[in-house]
């Protein structure tokens, strides 16, 4: 607490923060658009080499609760490291609007046999068209911890816990056929370049964390 009292004391930090906050709001609003507008314009499904070699898989829960233990996670790590604050949210909401750009792109269908997400608290709310909304390129939930994984990579355990975090959501979203192999493979080499992306964009925020340490 007395962490975060001193960080969110200085106005500087707190106005960073607060633009954070409101490009994650944006970036948000226009993933769960650019969903709806994938929904609608959805075409047919095509063949994969991995899903088209394996049944499919009950990843339900998995997916579901995986998804709050990795948000809780992220969350208690913020408060934990609060000097890291600025700089991830705003990674997370570039992150998610580049992602919005991609998935507005191409709209192709989900495999054909996959795993429904049955949670009311995924389909009845804003998360259906963040989490589970017809965009399928490219997969957020590998990309995402995976990013998080090249920001802490100076923390040996954090960078291995956000690594196992990609490595299960990308096992699951594969063995759920929620996403196609090309969703899941891409996100690595896509998240390197929107965290370098963001790396040159919020530079003060990244030094403030890093102290100007090397790029993973």
């Amino acid at each position: 607490m007395q962490s975060l009292k001193h960080y969110f004391s200085d106005r500087s930090f707190r106005n960073s923060f607060l633009v954070g906050v409101a490009l994650l709001l944006l970036s948000l609003t226009a993933q769960f658009f650019a969903s709806g507008y994938a929904n609608r314009s959805v075409s047919g499904s095509v063949t994969d080499i991995i899903l088209s070699n394996t049944r499919v898989y009950d990843v339900d829960n998995f997916f579901i609760y995986g998804t709050l233990l990795a948000f809780a996670f992220v969350v208690y790590v913020c408060l934990s490291k609060p000097r890291c604050i600025p700089f991830i949210v705003k990674s997370i909401a570039i992150f998610t609007l580049i992602r919005a750009i991609f998935i507005t792109l191409t709209h192709i269908n989900k495999f054909p046999l996959h795993v429904s997400i049955e949670s009311a608290f995924f389909q009845e709310t804003l998360f259906r068209g963040i989490f589970t909304g017809g965009g399928l390129f490219f997969s957020g939930h590998t990309g995402l911890p995976f990013m998080l994984a090249l920001i802490f990579w100076k923390d040996r355990k954090l960078r291995y816990i956000f690594l196992g975090f990609s490595a299960f959501f990308a096992t699951v979203v594969l063995l759920g056929h929620l996403h196609y192999s090309i969703d899941v493979f891409s996100a690595f080499f896509i998240t390197y370049s929107i965290l370098h992306i963001c790396i040159f964009l919020f530079k003060k925020d990244w030094n403030l964390f890093h102290k100007e340490e090397p790029v993973p």
